[in-house]
């Protein structure tokens, strides 16, 4: 495994859409674990693809409770609502307050091309969407209430 460098706020890379993932191979899987350990290192909840500078629908979660891998991660249903704060790798040392659903499900594939399914509430919906966000081009301030 290698730790990669995480792209910043500014670098076009983060507000492009990203291409479905089609191969499920051993490059795949060196990519999957350097982006956990980078994720870890910089002590991280979440990492998606574009923030190492990739342009494909792959990312990586750990809310505490083991890591969760998703490729080609699609959101089809959501329930309730949060409101808290969010920060991102991508732009170190900055929060905001941004609504979220409060359930989350999401379509996905596993690091082997199956199909899974991941139900996350709380702060585990709220990584899903915010890391989906990511392949989309999409980033937390974007959907910000106010500063913090």
């Amino acid at each position: 495994m290698a730790k990669r460098n995480i792209v910043k706020l500014g670098d076009d890379v983060l507000r492009k859409i990203c291409r479905t993932q089609l191969t499920f191979d051993e490059r795949l899987h060196q990519t999957l674990d350097d982006m956990k350990e980078t994720m870890y290192a910089a002590e991280g909840v979440g990492l998606a693809a574009p923030q190492v500078g990739m342009l494909r629908r792959f990312c990586v979660i750990d809310i505490g409770e083991g890591v969760v891998e998703l490729i080609n991660p699609v959101i089809t249903e959501t329930s309730g609502e949060q409101t808290g704060n969010e920060g991102c790798l991508s732009i170190p040392d900055r929060s905001e307050i941004v609504t979220r659903p409060m359930n989350v499900t999401v379509r996905a594939q596993n690091r082997y091309g199956e199909n899974i399914i991941v139900k996350g509430e709380g702060l585990m919906a709220r990584a899903l969407c915010h890391e989906i966000d990511h392949l989309d081009g999409v980033l937390y301030i974007d959907k910000a209430q106010r500063s913090k």
